[in-house]
C-alpha cells in the first residue's frame, strides 16, 4: 500500500486554504458546496477543484479554442428558452456553441485504496468516466466525472443555423441532463460518508 501521508496532509491544508478563499469571492457553485464540505470533512480525502455541472453558450474563434473563446450564458441549473435566446443575441462572430458539461470534481487521496474506494463508489453512483487521474510519490488524484455532455453548432459570424423551435428541443434535452447529474450528485453526497473510517 503506498502511503503520501506527510506530503498528504500539506496538500490537503493549502487545498483547504484554498477552497476559503474561493468561497469567500464566490467562485464556488452553491449547489456542490454541501458535497466539499463532506468529502473535506474526511481523514484521507479532500477536494482541488469542481463543478456542478453547466449548460453554456459559447463563442469561439473555432472549435476547442478555450484562450479565445466567451461566455455568452452559462448557467450550474436548469435553463429557460428564453435566457439561452438572450445568450444566442449577444453573438457576433466566431463560431456559436450550446454546450452541456456534467460534474466534475478532483479529490485527492490519502492511499491508493481510499482512491480505489472513492473511485469504486463513483462509479456505482453513475459517474462512469470517473478515474484515477494522477499516481505519483507526491500525489494521488482521483476525478469524478458523469457521462452527460452535449456540443451542439448554432451558428456562425452572427449567423444562426437553426429555427427556435429546434432550440427548444435542445434546451428540454439539456434541461433533463442537468436534473440527470444533479441527481447523481445528491447521491454522491448522501453516500460518501461510507467512506469515513
Amino acid at each position: 500500500m503506498f502511503l503520501y501521508t506527510k506530503n498528504f496532509d500539506e496538500q490537503k491544508a493549502k487545498a483547504m486554504e484554498g477552497l476559503r478563499q474561493a468561497l469567500a469571492e464566490g467562485k464556488v457553485d452553491g449547489d456542490i458546496i454541501p458535497l466539499l464540505d463532506k468529502i473535506n470533512s474526511l481523514e484521507n480525502y479532500f477536494t482541488t477543484s469542481s463543478c456542478s455541472g453547466r449548460i453554456s453558450v459559447m463563442e469561439m474563434p473555432h472549435f476547442g479554442d478555450k484562450v479565445n473563446s466567451g461566455w455568452l450564458g452559462k448557467w450550474h441549473r436548469e435553463v429557460s428558452v428564453g435566457e439561452v435566446f438572450e445568450a444566442i443575441g449577444r453573438h457576433e462572430r466566431g463560431q456559436l456553441w450550446f454546450l452541456v458539461r456534467s460534474p466534475i470534481l478532483h479529490v485527492g487521496t490519502r492511499t491508493m485504496d481510499d482512491a480505489v474506494r472513492l473511485l469504486n463508489l463513483a462509479i456505482g453512483l453513475g459517474f462512469k468516466y470517473s478515474n484515477i487521474k494522477s499516481v505519483s510519490h507526491r500525489k494521488l488524484l482521483v476525478e469524478i466525472r458523469s457521462t452527460e455532455r452535449m456540443d451542439v453548432p448554432l451558428g456562425s459570424d452572427g449567423e444562426l443555423w437553426v429555427d427556435g423551435e429546434y432550440i427548444e428541443r435542445i434546451v428540454t434535452i439539456a434541461n433533463s441532463q442537468v436534473r440527470r447529474f444533479k441527481g447523481k450528485l445528491k447521491k454522491l453526497e448522501e453516500e460518501i460518508e461510507k467512506l469515513r473510517d
